[in-house]
């Protein structure tokens, strides 16, 4: 496996690459792997000549007063385990190569970054859209495959997709999640056992919701307060937003007499966690015992 560290040598060995006729597939991550991005590298399977991964830790994806700094990183384990599933490269930049400080253009998705998450993380998804871009450029990668836990996140990348027409295959991968629903996720390691516990209550209130929706047609602010009264019966848990919205555009919907996503932020102490479900007529969400590990 080989690991790339400079954005010179990274241009350099993707060109040769392509030259060659070998179709990069590329699973970004910040790093601190589990079994969901393994998980999106063996979906580069039958879609690519080489699994690639990078990872890199995004500042300008981070607010002034969040994560970055104490955000969880172990490389030499990453990197065991991204041989294990067949990764051939891996691109793992440091902040310095990556945004000089001359380093001036960022890339926006307007309207779409500005809700649910982006009303309280103000520049996250310019972050987000611009590293994810820089990537695509910089490894020439044919196809790239995401996670659909961060769910905004996916409607901003095949946004930009479809506005640049960037010539990169999207493929998404559905959420992995623990024996008890919860959505993996590196910021897990924050928790402690009665946190942990705590944070079981995520995904059934995403569970009681999508049985309430499946029954009958709903408004989304009854189904809103069922789910708040069961996040909320735990004083340790602080709910950021749950909001009802179409999952192509974003935008709010308050009958649920179609599919619609059901997205969630909270906090447990101070480790903001997400999760989504799509619920409604029409909706395929398996049930969480299927997705576990």
């Amino acid at each position: 496996m080989r690991i790339i560290r400079s954005l010179h040598e990274m241009i350099s060995h993707a060109e040769e690459l392509q030259k060659n006729g070998i179709r990069i597939g590329l699973v970004p991550t910040m790093g601190y792997l589990h079994e969901g991005h393994l998980s999106l590298v063996r979906l580069l399977d039958g879609h690519c000549d080489l699994k690639a991964a990078s990872i890199f830790v995004n500042p300008i994806q981070f607010g002034p007063n969040e994560d970055l700094a104490k955000y969880p990183r172990n490389e030499v384990r990453d990197l065991e385990l991204l041989e294990k599933e067949g990764c051939e490269l891996v691109f793992a930049p440091s902040p310095e190569e990556m945004y000089p400080e001359d380093y001036q253009t960022y890339i926006e998705v307007e309207l779409m970054s500005k809700t649910l998450c982006g009303r309280f993380r103000p520049d996250h998804f310019r972050g987000v859209a611009t590293i994810v871009n820089r990537l695509f450029n910089l490894t020439r990668c044919s196809v790239a495959a995401f996670g659909l836990k961060d769910f905004q996140q996916a409607q901003v990348i095949k946004k930009m997709k479809r506005d640049l027409h960037l010539p990169v295959k999207l493929l998404f991968g559905e959420t992995v999640r623990e024996d008890d629903g919860l959505a993996m996720s590196s910021r897990n390691a924050y928790l402690d056992e009665e946190q942990r516990n705590l944070a079981g209550y995520i995904p059934k209130s995403l569970e009681w919701v999508s049985r309430e929706a499946n029954v009958a047609e709903q408004d989304s602010d009854c189904l809103r307060a069922g789910m708040e009264d069961i996040l909320n019966t735990q004083p340790g848990i602080k709910i950021q937003y749950i909001e009802f919205v179409d999952p192509k555009t974003l935008d709010p919907v308050q009958i649920i007499d179609r599919k619609v996503q059901v997205l969630l932020a909270v906090y447990i102490g101070k480790t903001r966690l997400i999760d989504n479900i799509e619920i409604g007529p029409g909706s395929k969400m398996k049930p969480f015992k299927e997705l576990t590990v």
